[in-house]
């Protein structure tokens, strides 16, 4: 469930791994074990360098704000979880729609 598009246009800068974890943690506003935590429920899934260190991506901050929000609105890690996936789901069918709309009646 990692890569979620969060209301964000996907692309190569926006996913390119650039920032520790507690370079996420302050842009996020949340703390590194929450992110670690959200790691270990599916909802983020971070780059790691050959060492084992994560790095995260302009995409994964998105990820991390969006949970914010979630939180805020009072869901919980398993109801967060379940927006995500269906935010997922609901912008792959737009993308198909866009696509299918675009191709020349035939």
């Amino acid at each position: 469930m990692a890569q979620q598009d969060a209301g964000r246009e996907t692309g190569p800068s926006s996913s390119r791994a650039l920032y520790a974890i507690s370079v996420a943690a302050k842009l996020a506003g949340t703390g590194q074990q929450n992110i670690r935590l959200y790691e270990t429920k599916g909802l983020l899934t971070p780059s790691r360098t050959s060492g084992g260190t994560r790095q995260y991506s302009d995409d994964d901050i998105a990820v991390l704000l969006r949970i914010g929000e979630l939180l805020e609105q009072g869901l919980n890690l398993a109801g967060v979880a379940k927006v995500l996936e269906l935010e997922a789901a609901n912008s792959k069918l737009h993308r198909a729609l866009k696509r299918a709309r675009s191709r020349p009646p035939g």
